[in-house]
């Protein structure tokens, strides 16, 4: 059975290195440039990525915005679905506000990629 992820991050470096990372792993990726177009992916009929990778601050729709969205379930995907935010925002306000939307996960950049596919993978295997 293969495994599907979501991602959306606005910085080419970051989504190369996930795209990278993840498809190795096994992963089919849906990749999303702003949190509206993320947004756009989750609400369509079937959408069910076994995982949500999100940056936060994204332009069009911030990716706290979101996850928002999929927890309230007003898309497609399942409310439930696991949701790993990456993000520049390590403080610790910022930190608990990305929990309290709801995150699963939440890692800071730089981020070590093994580190996050090893969060991922927990996610995914739960």
């Amino acid at each position: 059975m293969s495994k599907s992820a979501v991602i959306a991050d606005d910085d080419e470096t970051i989504r190369s290195i996930l795209q990278y990372k993840l498809s190795n792993a096994g992963y089919e990726l849906t990749v999303c440039h702003d949190g509206e177009e993320c947004r756009q992916a989750l609400n369509e009929n079937g959408a069910a990525p076994d995982v949500v990778v999100l940056d936060v601050m994204m332009p069009r729709m911030k990716g706290t915005q979101v996850l928002r969205t999929i927890r309230r379930g007003e898309l497609a995907v399942d409310p439930d679905v696991p949701v790993v935010m990456l993000t520049s925002r390590g403080q610790e306000a910022d930190v608990l506000a990305g929990l309290d939307s709801g995150a699963d996960e939440y890692l800071t950049k730089p981020f070590s990629p093994n580190e996050l596919l090893a969060r991922i993978d927990r996610l995914v295997g739960r």
